[in-house]
């Protein structure tokens, strides 16, 4: 089993930033993960895809609407990955979920991944 403990959400305003962390436990993490992502919702519609990061080789993944605003990195020895967001917007308003994906799928769709947090609430103002 995996576990994942999201942190970092709240308000910003438009054009502001926030970083939001993800730590993963759990004795099958190392074995399991290929990939974390960042995914985001809000009311009534499906969870769509933010970020995504290799956890071996640490290529990136990004949704068009956040490129060159936000940035998934990932610290190894922590089982931890992070999700940078600059020059946000209030379109960006949602609950971010972030998950762990193993080897079959898509990095890009919410069914590829086995094992998702929480969620942490994130509201931009205008």
């Amino acid at each position: 089993q995996v576990q994942l403990v999201e942190s970092g959400g709240g308000l910003a305003q438009a054009g502001g930033s926030l970083r939001l962390s993800c730590a993963a436990s759990g004795h099958t993490f190392s074995r399991f993960a290929t990939a974390m992502g960042w995914f985001r919702q809000t009311p009534g519609k499906d969870r769509d895809f933010v970020a995504a990061i290799d956890w071996s080789g640490g290529s990136t993944y990004y949704a068009d609407s956040v490129k060159g605003r936000f940035a998934i990195s990932r610290d190894n020895a922590k089982n931890t990955v992070y999700l940078q967001m600059n020059s946000m917007k209030p379109e960006d308003t949602a609950v971010y979920y972030c998950a762990v994906k193993g080897t079959f799928g898509t990095r890009y769709s919410a069914a590829s991944y086995s094992y998702w947090g929480q969620g942490t609430q994130v509201t931009v103002s205008s």
